[in-house]
């Protein structure tokens, strides 16, 4: 995306030199894969929401250290999240992308941060279905942030109901801006452990202002927070 289309640098990439900026809908998004149609967009999340969300979580008491959990970005897009997750000591750090391009972007981005010795974690991008993604043996934690619609949110719960079934508490959900948060609500097994608003630090606020006013086309709009929620898997149906 060139500047003309709506390209703004958010600082987080001017500071670290990678590239996670911009926002490019979801009709552009197009890889032939059936479920092109439910892409939502792709825009990186704000640093100080991620990171003030996995705070709450840690607060949750989770199963388990954060050292024995598996981190996953459903629609990891070009990365972002992963980066700001692997400043964690998670056990792993694993992305989930099924546009190719934009995994090739995380790529690069993930050999820049592990350059810069900023990764305390191993990291590895998967281009596929986030619906057919293998599942990591022990805890996991997934983070969406709103990559698709209903239909896929739907199949995806189901394959988690199935690949967790055994495995009550091991598996918890972060959710920004989550338009699906019914689809959730709908599957048994879920307990949710927070609804509310994250807010964006003021830079961040004024980073993503400036980048939904450039858009040409003015589909998105940005707010100073963003909705959110976290899930356990309990199995309690």
């Amino acid at each position: 995306m060139t500047k003309a289309e709506g390209f703004t640098q958010h600082p987080f990439d001017l500071k670290w030199g990678v590239q996670t900026s911009g926002l490019i809908p979801g009709r552009l998004l197009k890889t032939g894969h059936a479920h092109d149609r439910y892409s939502t967009a792709y825009f990186g999340v704000a640093p100080s929401v991620f990171r003030a969300l996995l705070r709450r979580w840690q607060r949750t008491k989770p199963a388990a250290p954060i050292e024995r959990f598996t981190f996953i970005d459903v629609g990891a897009g070009m990365g972002r999240a992963m980066l700001l997750a692997a400043e964690f000591p998670f056990r792993r750090v694993i992305g989930v992308e099924l546009n190719p391009i934009l995994a090739r972007v995380a790529q690069r981005n993930l050999e820049i941060w592990q350059a810069a010795g900023r990764a305390r974690t191993p990291m590895q991008v998967i281009c596929g279905d986030a619906v057919d993604a293998p599942m990591p043996k022990g805890p996991c934690v997934l983070f969406l942030f709103n990559p698709f619609g209903a239909s896929v949110m739907r199949r995806l719960m189901k394959r988690l109901a199935v690949a967790f079934a055994k495995r009550a508490g091991r598996l918890d959900l972060l959710y920004v801006n989550h338009e699906q948060e019914h689809v959730l609500e709908g599957q048994a097994g879920f307990t949710r452990l927070f609804l509310g608003r994250e807010r964006r630090s003021q830079a961040d606020a004024i980073a993503d202002h400036r980048i939904m006013a450039n858009q040409p086309d003015g589909e998105y709009a940005s707010a100073n927070y963003e909705d959110c929620s976290l899930w356990r898997w309990t199995g309690r149906v």
